[in-house]
């Protein structure tokens, strides 16, 4: 059995809501899933980029914490 890894890409939106994409990984493929909407897709590479690029298209969501 793979072992299997998770992360999240968290950002706020302008009115301080906290959305979070979680990054599984399994293998050489990673499973990116949106806590505030469901929204979910498969991504092999730049699955970070991916996650952002959501949160920022769906939600607005662009503050990033760590910044």
């Amino acid at each position: 059995m793979e072992s299997m890894t998770t992360s999240k890409v968290t950002r706020w939106d302008q009115h301080g809501r906290e959305h979070v994409v979680r990054v599984r990984k399994s293998g050489m493929q990673r499973q990116l899933t949106c806590g505030t909407c469901g929204w979910h897709k498969a991504a092999q590479f730049l699955p970070w980029l991916k996650a952002e690029e959501h949160l920022a298209e769906a939600h607005q969501a662009t503050v990033d914490p760590t910044a």
